[in-house]
């Protein structure tokens, strides 16, 4: 197992670089503690698989170096770093059974042929495979292929750390959840740093303790499930995790504080201040539907807004409305009272979040 740190890394596919935008991972300073358990989330094109094959050694990074237990591994290759990866389609041997798929790893660094069968008989165990071993992996299905997959990453012991590519894509949806919930498990299991690609939120918030979430070759925000939620750090974070994600509107700073066409927010007055020493125009309020406060009555508290639509979902609903000439939604409870054409709604203030060039600003922030 190992800890591993991307210490000033950054990556370009141009010849000749100019800027920011000309990379594919911009420079980053990232650690994954040993043992953890890690998403790489993001959507197509942010630079999630290039990131992994830095890390894998299936790519040299144009910049930085990767440390793995603060040893440099930029030089060597993938079979020297001791990575396991498990790609976005099943790699196994179509003519070996599935014994011999989950053995090979071992045999190929030598181990002793009675501790391989121990260790693949505990695998295909943890993976339901032990009725399966006996067959040739070309008769299994797309799903039971990607179990044989990640078994082979999972049978030796001395591995640094398993990377995986989207390993769910081929996976059908009502097997998803059961082999997320695999994964965890093995992972509490054999305490194994595991970091886990993919661009499903619901994936990255079922597996891991800590999510890092990319955006355009940057880590914008890396936490725990909850503190994505309840804290972006970033508006994309805001806009990517959730369903619907983040409403943000664009205020004015004025002698009042900020405002929104003509209507006072409620922001904290330190917050206020803070924006005032800040040299940006680039201010966003953002708030989540989930907290959005519909009111049954009228009060002092809220802004009146027309309602555009209701969506049914179930156990909630989901109320599009007009707030000035902004469309934002709120989650309504299953039981709880639908407006009709208008509705009275608030933001609480520990909930509206502000954010200066489209980052969070905090009271705790340094100061410029």
């Amino acid at each position: 197992m190992a800890q591993i740190t991307l210490n000033a890394l950054a990556h370009t596919y141009s010849a000749n670089p100019q800027g920011p935008e000309d990379y594919a991972i911009r420079q980053m300073q990232h650690v994954w503690e040993q043992g953890g358990a890690y998403a790489l989330l993001g959507p197509s094109g942010c630079g999630k698989s290039t990131l992994l094959n830095i890390i894998s050694g299936l790519l040299e990074p144009s910049d930085g170096e990767i440390l793995f237990n603060d040893v440099r591994v930029n030089e060597m290759k993938p079979e020297q770093r001791n990575i396991a990866q498990v790609f976005q389609f099943p790699v196994v041997y179509d003519t070996m059974t599935v014994f011999d798929n989950l053995a090979f790893p071992l045999r190929n660094i030598g181990t002793a042929e009675h501790k391989i069968k121990s260790k693949v008989f505990e695998v295909a165990e943890i993976l339901e495979l032990t009725n399966q071993l006996g067959r040739k992996a070309k008769n299994l299905s797309a799903d039971q292929k990607q179990k044989v997959s990640m078994g082979r990453g999972l049978v030796r012991d001395d591995v640094s750390a398993i990377l995986f590519d989207e390993p769910l894509t081929v996976i059908d949806p009502q097997l998803k959840w059961k082999l997320r919930r695999k994964l965890k498990q093995i992972h509490e299991q054999f305490n194994i740093t595991m970091v886990y690609v993919t661009h499903d939120q619901l994936e990255a918030s079922t597996f891991a303790d800590k999510i890092a979430l990319m955006y355009e070759g940057q880590i914008v925000q890396f936490g725990s499930p909850r503190d994505l939620f309840e804290r972006p750090a970033h508006t994309f974070v805001g806009y990517f995790i959730g369903s619907p994600g983040m409403n943000f509107i664009e205020p004015e700073l004025t002698e009042r504080g900020l405002e929104f066409e003509g209507r006072l927010l409620p922001v904290n007055e330190d917050l206020v201040a803070e924006i005032r020493k800040r040299n940006t125009t680039n201010i966003k309020l953002g708030i989540r539907p989930e907290f959005v406060h519909v009111w049954d009555e009228k009060n002092d508290e809220a802004f009146e807004v027309t309602i555009k639509d209701i969506e049914d979902l179930g156990t909630y609903r989901i109320m599009s409305f007009l707030f000035g000439s902004v469309s934002m939604k709120a989650r309504l409870h299953e039981d709880q009272k639908v407006p009709d054409l208008h509705a009275r709604v608030s933001f609480p203030e520990q909930w509206l979040k502000v954010y200066l060039d489209e980052f969070l600003l905090e009271l705790n922030d340094e100061q410029d």
